[in-house]
Formats: structure tokens, sequence, C-alpha cells
């Protein structure tokens, strides 16, 4: 657990698959008070041009994942590493270090503030790049896997088989919920996961609030 003038300060991984709503309950924790740190808007960082991951991506990738202004086309990098296991596991290598390096950053930087509110890592690969060694709990925002793929295909305009694949090149959501501390459900509407979410988030404030007596 980790300590802030004498205050418990409780890190909580926040999770889930690819159109499973995790963005949506990061957002309404926000709201709750949370201080969000948003993984995927640290990816966009760490690939811009002069940083390393840039670089590497250039090298290994070629100039073809480069937009017309010499920043990286994600959509055009997303689309080769999701028909590519094997170019996924790069990428993933390139980029994961960075990012965690950027997590670390940020949560050195809570760690010396005052703040007292619930720090959330929203980290989409959570579990996969082993980041849940560094927070104290998880929260997994599940939805069943035909919710998943339906809405993968309204909101993407995905086919079912681009969605199947999409789904697949991630952990399975039932292994992410067995293996979570907490978990909000969101096979329901937005109302319901507005309930789920203000539930679990009084749960994690309670917790916090408990182990700094």
């Amino acid at each position: 657990m980790t300590f802030i003038i004498g205050v418990f300060m409780l890190i909580v991984g926040l999770t889930g698959g690819i159109a499973s709503g995790k963005s949506s309950a990061g957002r309404i924790m926000a709201k709750l008070g949370a201080k969000i740190v948003d993984a995927d808007l640290l990816a966009r960082v760490v690939v811009e041009p002069g940083r390393p991951a840039f670089a590497a991506i250039v090298e290994r990738f070629g100039e073809r994942v480069l937009a017309d202004d010499g920043t990286l086309d994600r959509e055009k990098l997303r689309d080769i590493v999701f028909k590519d296991k094997r170019a996924l596991k790069d990428l993933n290598k390139i980029t994961h270090p960075e990012v965690f390096k950027e997590i670390l950053r940020e949560i050195e930087n809570y760690k010396k503030s005052d703040s007292k509110e619930l720090l959330v890592l929203d980290i989409p690969l959570l579990y996969e790049a082993g980041a849940d060694a560094i927070v104290d709990v998880v929260a997994v925002v599940y939805v069943d896997r035909e919710t998943q793929i339906e809405r993968l295909i309204e909101r993407d305009k995905f086919s079912r088989s681009d969605a199947e694949n999409r789904i697949d090149k991630q952990m399975d959501l039932e292994e992410k919920k067995r293996r979570a501390d907490f978990v909000i459900d969101n096979c329901g509407d937005f109302g319901d996961l507005e309930s789920e979410v203000n539930f679990v988030f009084g749960e994690l404030m309670k917790r916090s609030n408990d182990n700094s007596r």
C-alpha cells in the first residue's frame, strides 16, 4: 500500500475491454471526485515526434505509418497490428514501457501533492501489461461478449468478424472479471452504469478511509 504524509492513498486500476464502457466509467468517477490518469492519453504523448517510442515505431513499421504532417497515423498503425499478432506484440514492446514510465511519474507527482482524491489509473491493458502490480485494487468494467460485439459494431461500424478479431486480441473479459476486486457491470444503459460506478466508488472510498485510520 502507498502512503502520503501519513494519509493512506488508495491506487485503483480501472480496466475493461474494447467497447466495454471503461472510459465512460472513468468520466463518472472523475465527476465523483477521483483523480484520473488516462493511459490512452499518455499513449498518445509517448508516440509524438521526437519521443523514443516514435523513432522505434518508424524503424519497425516504416514511414507507411506516418501521416502527411510527419506525425504517427494511429489508424494506419492500428489496422496493421490488429491483423498481425507479431506486429501487435512488437508495438506493445515499444510503447508499454514508455507509458509505464509516464504512469509512474504521475503517481510520484501525486504522492508529492497534498491531494486526498482517489487516484484511478485508467489502463485498458492493465493485466496484459502487468500494471496490476502497481495498484492496490482493480475495478473491471464488464459486459458480456455479445453485448461487446454489438456495441463495437455500432460504435466503430465494424463487420462482425472485425469486431470479434479486435476483441480476441485482448484478454477475455471473463478472465478480467474473475481477477478483479470490483466489477462494474455495464450490460445495461447509461443510468445503470452510473448506479454501478456510484456504488463501487463508494466502496473504494470506504476502503481508502478505513485504511487511513
